[in-house]
């Protein structure tokens, strides 16, 4: 056997609930390898929403998509999921912290985080999966990493199975994986 690290272990994930014809939120853009993966999962009888609030990052993605006609790039916060989002999603995938070989000073936030994982969650198919890399060995990295397992520590265990994945003897912050599937409609 061989233990998959955090990323691979994310795509394995995705692999299993996302299937051609279905809808898929990347919620961190970035440099657009979600994105990318997302759209070959969903198929062209699909759907990819892909939210950035940097220009840069939607240009990243922009080009590395270019082939898929059915991925939506939208710059804007991930908060704003629902504005753009109504329909059911067989997954959403958020990569915390802030836009490699980009502005580390622009990070991802507590406040806007759980608003967007709400509303991911909301949206999710039964079986669906939210899938969230937390980065945290930056400045405000901790904040948002406390928030957002504080707010996944919560959920009703009869709708929702959470699950982390993580490496804890290496050191300097490295990142982890919160997994959660929707098991049953919220009350």
């Amino acid at each position: 056997m061989t233990i998959q690290r955090v990323l691979p272990f994310t795509k394995s994930l995705l692999e299993q609930a996302v299937s051609s014809g279905d809808v898929a939120i990347d919620g961190t853009a970035g440099n657009g390898h979600d994105t990318h993966f997302l759209a070959s999962l969903t198929g062209t009888t699909g759907k990819v929403f892909a939210f950035d609030i940097q220009a840069e990052a939607i240009s990243a993605t922009r080009i590395r998509v270019q082939e898929f006609e059915h991925v939506e790039l939208i710059h804007d916060s991930h908060a704003k999921i629902k504005d753009y989002v109504s329909e059911p999603i067989a997954a959403a995938v958020f990569n915390l912290g802030y836009l490699p070989k980009g502005d580390h000073s622009i990070i991802t936030k507590a406040k806007s985080t759980l608003s967007a994982l709400e509303q991911c969650l909301d949206l999710l198919k039964i079986k669906g999966v939210l899938l969230v890399v937390v980065y945290s060995g930056h400045e405000g990295g901790s904040e948002e990493r406390d928030a957002v397992m504080e707010f996944v520590s919560s959920l009703p265990q009869k709708t929702f199975d959470v699950l982390k994945y993580e490496f804890i003897n290496q050191q300097h912050s490295p990142p982890f994986l919160l997994a959660i599937e929707k098991k049953q409609a919220s009350n």
